[in-house]
């Protein structure tokens, strides 16, 4: 009686297309409470000694406490394209923590990760920040306050927390503008944006949360690419548009993509839409 031949195939000693997950690293405590990040490595980066570019996550999450686990598994593929992938969390202003902790917070990390950059596989020189809606929002205010001394803590000093490159996708960029008249009140905690304004008056936290109003011509920005939804009914197309124009008009390095029809996350996402950000990491970095 024959058989079926046995296939052979090749082995994988570079361990190529695979990674690995690291949970509950603790990059800072300093405010009392421990903060953490989850790391995805490509599976050997380590033991060869490489040093890999960084993506720093920032899950949308309407700065409250973001879910790292919406998004690890889109996440992991590129660490499985040979990125070190850091899934980024911060304070939640819903606990008392108003605006900038927020961003002090990825900041810290950022930080973190480049005094551990020999244990962790990463290249300290060639590092992206990535967000999604609120976390949007943080990564633009990362590339445009690189080591700005009014968002850095005492944690890591001698580390930058500059940025070289920024993929955004559907954040706030004006928030005077998105809220229109609907401004909160500054005593009103139990309200997002009352949260993030506490005890500060409303118009001047929010013009300092806006990415737009930190634009200044002749400032040597990294580049940026902005994508938003064509059907976004949380953040409006326009703020993208706000933030592509202030860009282009102050030199930066900027490309735009608006996704037709798509809303805020769900089928925004695409293979395609990550292939894209995957080869735009690739060439700026």
């Amino acid at each position: 009686m024959r058989h079926p031949e046995i296939r052979h195939i090749p082995n994988n000693p570079q361990l190529s297309g695979l990674a690995a997950a690291e949970q509950n690293i603790v990059y800072s405590t300093a405010t009392g409470e421990e903060l953490k990040l989850t790391l995805l490595t490509p599976w050997g980066a380590k033991e060869r000694g490489e040093r890999l570019p960084l993506i720093a996550f920032i899950q949308g999450s309407a700065w409250t406490f973001p879910d790292l686990n919406y998004e690890i598994l889109q996440m992991g593929w590129y660490a499985r394209q040979g990125y070190v992938v850091a899934m980024l969390t911060h304070r939640n202003c819903l606990e008392g923590h108003p605006f900038p902790a927020f961003l002090e917070d990825v900041k810290t990390a950022i930080r973190f990760l480049r005094a551990h950059a020999a244990e962790y596989a990463i290249d300290g020189g060639r590092v992206c920040a990535f967000g999604t809606s609120s976390g949007g929002n943080a990564a633009l205010l990362l590339g445009l306050t690189g080591d700005d001394p009014a968002y850095k803590t005492g944690e890591y000093p001698d580390q930058s927390d500059r940025v070289q490159l920024v993929v955004e996708c559907f954040g706030p960029t004006d928030l005077k503008r998105m809220l229109g008249g609907s401004l909160p009140a500054a005593d009103s905690s139990r309200d997002i944006f009352g949260a993030l304004t506490r005890g500060r008056d409303v118009r001047e936290v929010m013009r300092e949360m806006s990415p737009v109003c930190h634009v200044k011509p002749g400032e040597k920005y990294p580049p940026f690419l902005l994508i938003h939804g064509g059907a976004d009914d949380v953040v409006p197309h326009e703020q993208m548009e706000l933030m592509y124009r202030a860009l282009l008009e102050s030199a930066a390095d900027a490309r735009a993509i608006s996704v037709d029809g798509a809303p805020h996350e769900g089928s925004f996402w695409s293979r395609e839409l990550h292939g894209i950000i995957r080869d735009y990491i690739g060439e700026k970095l």
